[in-house]
């Protein structure tokens, strides 16, 4: 029996698939490798992840439907899927909104045309993101929240995705779950999030924006917290009940927001070096404060995060002097 995991070699699907493997599950691991991000990170992920024998690594375009159906070796063998491949980044949909329908709406629906089809499937999990909220007012963002007022295409394709994935579960039977996961930093982060773009400008003495005046909040959720709330919920696939299909959603962060001026102190810090700091204005499709309720992945998987910024933050610049040799 093995799991399922598209982008593999991305920040959140490398460390799942690094604790699937270290708890004795085999991993067939998905990813086409692009070149969104640094493609030398991403192949030093992958590069662990190869070390343990129960890991296979396909090259393979979510998108390309069948092309990614027929690159999967032993396919009764899969017993769950981990869905998060995704084109990330807010401000990237701007210039280049063909790449997220291709991969985000095209992409969810080949992965779940391939789980209708996998027999021995017991579970689909997949990705979403707290930016589905978009202009919501209310706080802390609940899961029984409208959630039809996105500001940037990125929320739009995954709000899609999520809608798909309750239509699938609904007409094939299919026990899905999606995670709206809420700003997740630490080792391994990728090159384009807060964590990483301000360690690097720190260390390198060039300045960093603080959009909104710096008067920004943000649930910052560490890397091992998101691992284990992932790992919970797999573990307890969803089962239709009442006339519902079995699907369900959950919010995971750490339900602290916390503000962006202490986030960066907490990085000179641990850097030893303070930051150039330049303000701007909000940026379009930006929001200025995310906060998760988390009382359902509580309440049915005991869920608690147990990292806070003091603890995450200098782990992850840790990682970063020792990944580029500072």
């Amino acid at each position: 029996m093995s799991t399922l995991v598209t982008g593999a070699a991305g920040f959140i699907g490398y460390h799942l698939s690094e604790a699937l493997l270290a708890r004795g599950d085999a991993v067939i691991g998905v990813d086409d490798l692009n070149d969104y991000y640094s493609v030398k990170l991403k192949e030093s992920r992958l590069n662990r992840l190869r070390l343990h024998k129960a890991f296979r690594f396909v090259k393979a375009d979510i998108a390309e439907r069948e092309a990614f159906a027929d690159a999967l070796p032993d396919k009764a063998s899969i017993t769950a899927v981990v869905h998060m491949a995704a084109q990330a980044g807010v401000r990237y949909s701007f210039e280049h909104p063909d790449v997220y329908v291709r991969t985000n709406v095209a992409g969810q629906l080949s992965v779940l045309e391939l789980c209708r089809r996998l027999r021995a499937l017991k579970h689909l999990v997949y990705a979403s993101t707290s930016s589905v909220y978009g202009g919501n007012q209310k706080l802390p963002f609940s899961e029984d929240d409208r959630v039809d007022d996105p500001v940037s295409l990125y929320a739009a394709t995954k709000k899609s995705a999520e809608l798909m994935s309750h239509v699938y579960a609904g007409l094939h039977g299919i026990p899905t779950t999606g995670l709206r996961f809420f700003t997740v930093y630490g080792p391994w982060g990728r090159p384009d999030m807060s964590a990483y773009l301000f360690t690097d400008a720190i260390f390198a003495g060039r300045p960093i924006t603080l959009f909104n005046g710096g008067d920004m909040r943000r649930d910052f959720t560490y890397i091992d917290d998101i691992v284990d709330g992932v790992l919970r919920v797999l573990n307890g696939p969803p089962v239709a009940r009442d006339g519902a299909p079995p699907e369900r959603l959950y919010n995971i962060g750490n339900h602290r927001p916390e503000e962006l001026t202490r986030y960066v102190a907490l990085l000179e810090a641990a850097i030893g070096k303070k930051a150039i700091v330049e303000f701007a204005p909000m940026q379009p499709g930006d929001v200025k404060e995310t906060y998760a309720d988390i009382t359902a992945i509580q309440r049915d998987f005991g869920f608690q995060p147990r990292t806070s910024i003091e603890l995450g933050v200098p782990r992850f610049v840790a990682w970063f002097k020792a990944y580029h040799g500072v």
